[in-house]
């Protein structure tokens, strides 16, 4: 393993933007390309299943059953997340555990204290509350026990934020029932026009399409998305507890290193990643180039 650098505590940390998550893309992009497809198939047309009144019905029942069976904070907190689900910027475990590296190579030079100013400098605030934690002399005991009730109280509070999209998806298909008897209603107020009846009863359908749709297409994949989500970062932040206590201990780098590895399960080092894209790059090249 080559010895890691030690932090450079001046320069300023570089911020992680987010990017259009490719999966829940593809997965919306497939999802209406089947339904509607199969529509348009069978003779139907697009127009037949956008009815606003029936998706108002589904949409705003759903949304007031949340409402009743869920604190509010928790609702806003499930509003903050869903922009994950679309845009998100996952962490890269393989940079972490080499910035972790060189935060116990250099304890081991200059002690914990020599860490004080890198902790400050880090935009990680669960890395720079757990190093100063450190700096400042705490009991590794009472160190871990602090952050894993940090750890556990935040997942805690991501599953449930999560199981908001999941009562959604239980509310909304009986919405949508709710919505398609509402039309029934409608049509046997209009039973001496066979025509009418038809069209009625083919309008009132559309909000249980909706109410299913929404369940599966939208909440509870969503509820899914951010549950991993939440259980990627709990990993990253068990793995800078590990690797701070390490630190704490006095382990040697390569050692910690070899500890986080197990963190990084599954994850390509860059260099694989650049040496696979050239690889296709050349294959895909002319002869004689």
């Amino acid at each position: 393993m080559p010895e890691a650098s030690e932090p450079k505590s001046k320069s300023k940390p570089k911020t992680q933007t987010g990017k259009f998550d490719l999966a829940t893309g593809l997965g919306i992009v497939l999802a209406f390309a089947g339904i509607l497809g199969g529509l348009l198939i069978e003779g139907g047309k697009i127009k037949d299943v956008l009815q606003f009144t029936a998706f108002l019905i589904v949409m705003g029942g759903t949304v007031g059953a949340v409402l009743i069976a869920t604190p509010l904070p928790v609702v806003k907190g499930a509003g903050k997340r869903l922009m994950g689900v679309f845009v998100s910027s996952p962490p890269s475990f393989l940079v972490l555990i080499q910035e972790l590296v060189a935060y116990a190579t250099k304890a081991r030079k200059s002690g914990l204290v020599g860490l004080e100013e890198d902790a400050q400098a880090s935009a990680d605030t669960f890395l720079k509350k757990t190093l100063m934690l450190a700096v400042d002399g705490t009991d590794l005991q009472d160190l871990r026990k602090m952050i894993e009730i940090d750890i556990e109280l935040e997942e805690h509070h991501g599953e449930a934020e999560a199981k908001v999209f999941e009562a959604a998806g239980g509310f909304a298909p009986t919405i949508g029932i709710i919505g398609a008897v509402l039309g029934l209603i409608q049509v046997m107020k209009n039973l001496g026009n066979i025509d009418e009846v038809g069209h009625g009863i083919a309008v009132s359908f559309v909000a249980t399409v909706y109410g299913v749709g929404l369940a599966n297409l939208l909440f509870l994949p969503a509820a899914a998305k951010i549950k991993s989500a939440v259980h990627l970062e709990t990993r990253r932040k068990e793995m800078i507890l590990e690797a701070v206590c390490g630190i704490i201990e006095g382990l040697n780098p390569k050692l910690i290193h070899a500890k986080l590895e197990g963190f990084a399960h599954g994850e390509e080092p860059a260099k694989q990643k650049t040496a696979k894209r050239e690889d296709k790059q050349a294959a895909g090249a002319p002869a004689g180039a």
